[in-house]
């Protein structure tokens, strides 16, 4: 089971340090057993959580990457120096990136693709609009975005792939368990390979034990519910409760 918390930009350092001591603290004392939880901070909060984080069981990530290794790119941060400020995993993809900063299938592949070649895990973010859901596009839109973001990737390198359909985001709306765990399916089918697939867009303790029933799902891709240190950690519980 992989946990991944995208805290988008929420949280000063202190605020982002406090919760994760927290965390740790309860993790002490909890029976969590088969989960991997990846914490992506706010940029500024990385380096001083990954330091943190050294020697638990969290693992740290970021939210994105800009493309090229170094060079004239004012305000740009490439894969080498996420994983220099301690980052394992990053994101890529994300909706959010698609539609406020024109990324494109063919960038959210070059970006997978760099932050393999940094040593990052990428997970990549794919997800359908509404209206291309209403127009039954689901399955094409999915397929060829997991294709693009994949193509220089190898059967054998690591990678995440995280279905979030673009409707559901902050929305409250949510598919089905039948229906999250049948795009995994596609997900899977576009990938050619046995990558982990996760759930994205409004998660949260009301909902999470349907994604839990899914058995091609192997985790969730959290937002606004990865915010506070009980609720994250309901949800971690609630899937175990699950799938154990």
């Amino acid at each position: 089971m992989l946990m991944v918390a995208n805290w988008k930009m929420f949280k000063t350092v202190q605020e982002s340090q406090a919760f994760v001591r927290e965390l740790i603290r309860r993790r002490e004392e909890s029976t969590l057993s088969n989960t991997t939880e990846v914490i992506c901070p706010t940029l500024p909060a990385l380096f001083e959580l990954s330091q943190l984080c050294a020697g638990t069981t969290l693992h740290v990530g970021a939210q994105n990457l800009d493309l090229g290794d170094e060079g004239a790119n004012t305000g740009a941060v490439s894969a080498y120096l996420l994983r220099e400020a301690g980052a394992e995993y990053v994101i890529v993809g994300h909706s959010e990136r698609r539609r406020l900063y024109g990324e494109d299938d063919t960038q959210v592949g070059e970006k997978a693709a760099q932050a393999v070649a940094a040593h990052l895990v990428p997970i990549v973010c794919v997800g359908e609009t509404q209206s291309q859901r209403e127009e039954g596009k689901t399955d094409e839109v999915i397929s060829r975005q997991v294709q693009a973001a994949l193509k220089a990737l190898t059967a054998s390198t690591p990678a995440i792939v995280a279905y979030e359909p673009v409707w559901a985001i902050g929305s409250g709306l949510v598919p089905d368990g039948a229906e999250a765990n049948r795009v995994a399916g596609v997900i899977r089918d576009a990938a050619s390979s046995g990558l982990p697939v996760l759930y994205g867009g409004s998660v949260n303790r009301k909902n999470i034990q349907e994604f839990a029933k899914a058995p091609l799902l192997d985790g969730a891709l959290v937002g606004g519910a990865a915010l506070d240190v009980a609720h994250w950690m309901d949800l971690t519980r609630l899937w175990e409760e699950v799938r154990g």
